[in-house]
């Protein structure tokens, strides 16, 4: 089994990379991120790697970094959702941008990948949200209890989040902010406090 792969970049494509590794290319699918971050054809690059193993192919998705890969896995766990989507996803909102999807419940942002539509994206924020700050560390994000009113925490949190967005901000654009807002706050802090803060966050 392949778990990681450093070579030089012989050429890529539209959703793979050819990585020359001693000689011998390795044709590895990766994000349209990841594909975007990998240097030019003859730049020396390192894959994080995951080997699909199936009775006609054998199949390698290349990643930067663990954190991506293990959004990879965990997005494989919602119905409806192969390697490729996945990839989709990845393509379009890297791993914090996904966990703050997924924990404000912002299903537009999910459904801008290829491949998934609202009701698979209404899917994947429901089933990964209780999964959401486990990966979150990985990514070394710092999630707020009660990203989502449902969430049984600091119910300021999830109010402060509704507020931003009813302003029209975006779900996970709001989330982020009250988040980094948030953890410079005193626990017991107020529901005007954190939207003022949060506001002062996403000011330009």
């Amino acid at each position: 089994m392949i778990a990681k792969l450093k070579g030089i970049v012989d050429s890529t494509g539209e959703d793979w990379v050819i990585l020359d590794v001693n000689g011998v290319g390795y044709l590895v699918f990766c994000s349209g991120r990841t594909l975007a971050r990998l240097p030019g054809a003859g730049g020396a690059a390192s894959l994080v790697i995951v080997t699909h193993v199936r009775e006609d192919h054998i199949h390698l998705y290349g990643f930067l970094n663990a954190a991506e890969r293990d959004w990879f896995g965990l997005l494989q766990t919602v119905q409806g959702i192969g390697a490729r989507v996945a990839l989709g996803i990845l393509s379009v909102l890297a791993p914090d941008e996904l966990a703050q999807a997924i924990a404000a419940q912002d299903k537009t942002a999910v459904a801008r990948a290829n491949g998934v539509g609202r009701k698979l994206a209404e899917r994947v924020v429901n089933e990964l949200k209780d999964k959401v700050g486990a990966l979150a560390v990985a990514s070394g994000l710092t999630l707020p209890q009660a990203a989502t009113a449902d969430s049984g925490g600091n119910r300021e949190v999830a109010d402060a989040v509704s507020a931003l967005t009813n302003l029209g901000y975006r779900p996970a654009d709001a989330f982020a902010a009250v988040a980094r807002a948030a953890k410079d706050m005193d626990a017991g802090a107020g529901l005007q406090a954190l939207i003022k803060a949060g506001l002062k966050e996403l000011a330009p």
